[in-house]
């Protein structure tokens, strides 16, 4: 058995792998620290930071310093929890990719031979309603979820 952990740096997300390290080894299954990042998202807080700042003369590298920061930051957190996993004798990977958050969660759940998806209620906002992106996957996959909070 595989697990799926889907990972976007919210203290949610974090509680969710825990909890799918736990199953891992219990049931002697694969786990998979999984992350979308997005573009668009350094883009518009570029853009907001330059509209605020009145310097967009550089937004391009304003731009270029938020991506490497977001890359950095989901890095330095699926290591964390890949360190923890591998401290409790679970097998566990991790894997980033880039692109549009909903279809990168649904194309590999579809194509990873997953048995279980593993993410937190709410996403790095802390919203107080359950998060966007597990509304939009979950009704488009046949695999089991837990959503955890």
């Amino acid at each position: 058995m595989k697990i799926l952990a889907l990972i976007d740096g919210s203290k949610w997300s974090h509680k969710g792998a825990l909890h799918a390290t736990a199953i891992g080894k219990k049931k002697g299954a694969d786990v998979v620290l999984f992350s979308v990042l997005d573009r668009r998202e350094a883009r518009t807080m570029a853009f907001n930071y330059c509209t605020q700042s009145d310097q967009c003369e550089i937004i391009g590298t304003y731009e270029q310093n938020i991506w490497q920061d977001m890359q950095k930051n989901i890095q330095t957190e699926l290591d964390s929890i890949q360190g923890f996993c591998s401290r409790e004798g679970c097998r566990c990977t991790t894997k980033i990719t880039e692109g549009d958050r909903r279809d990168e969660i649904v194309r590999e759940i579809r194509e990873g031979g997953y048995g279980l998806v593993v993410m937190g209620a709410y996403g790095r906002s802390g919203k107080a309603q359950i998060g966007s992106c597990l509304g939009e996957i979950c009704g488009d996959i046949d695999v089991p979820a837990l959503i955890v909070r």
